[in-house]
């Protein structure tokens, strides 16, 4: 794909990036974000697809208790569509993890090649801080070139990249953030982050995403 996670801008930036965090009607997820815990915690990432792919894009995320593993969702974005927030947001509502939730994080703001994320509306949607995750910090040029010459609705994708808010450092990573203070995130990332800089919930994902597409994964995690 053509490098999701480095897909972000240098837009509009506050204290939460979308707005208090809400309870969503679970006092003990509510008091836990409150106290600046985020200990339960879903990742998405999507699988890799041929160049000439056309269609679907399988999503995978892992729910993490802590650093470990509780259970898998999945399931498909169309490739450089605009489906990606509905999808995310449809998942997380269905799922039995969900009353547990304090916390999302995305590989990248964009899965399935430039199928771009709302940040902002995917926080809205579920009532849990939202954070897309980058190794570096991404070519803004190259991306609203892309977008805008080689995507259909590139210039829709880049309003929303732009209404996902200021990349931010965030340890050794970078970040854009909905509904959660860069602190907080810091923190979160930090708490997650066992063997390797990308935090468990995100690596674990990106390994069973590339399993399941290649047969085996590949790549670092």
């Amino acid at each position: 794909m053509p490098a999701p996670d480095a897909v972000a801008s240098a837009g509009r930036k506050n204290t939460t990036q979308g707005g208090e965090l809400g309870d969503n009607g679970d006092p003990r997820r509510e008091n836990a974000r409150m106290a600046g815990r985020f200990t339960h915690v879903i990742g998405f990432d999507d699988a890799p697809f041929d160049h000439v792919h056309r269609g679907d894009v399988l999503v995978v995320g892992t729910f993490y208790a802590g650093t470990r593993l509780e259970g898998v969702l999945s399931g498909k974005v169309r490739r450089d569509g605009a489906n990606s927030t509905r999808v995310l947001a449809r998942l997380l509502r269905r799922s039995r993890f969900r009353p547990h939730l304090h916390l999302v994080l995305l590989q990248g703001i964009a899965f399935g090649g430039f199928n771009v994320v709302d940040l902002h509306e995917l926080h809205d949607e579920i009532g849990v801080p939202v954070v897309a995750v980058m190794r570096r910090r991404p070519d803004f040029d190259r991306i609203r070139r892309a977008l805008l010459e080689q995507v259909p609705g590139g210039a829709r994708k880049w309003k929303l990249v732009e209404k996902a808010g200021a990349v931010e450092p965030a340890g050794r990573l970078f970040v854009q953030r909905a509904g959660i203070t860069l602190a907080q995130t810091a923190s979160a990332i930090a708490s997650l982050c066992v063997t390797a800089t990308i935090p468990e919930p995100l690596r674990t994902a990106h390994l069973i995403a590339g399993g399941v597409a290649r047969g085996e994964s590949r790549h670092r995690a």
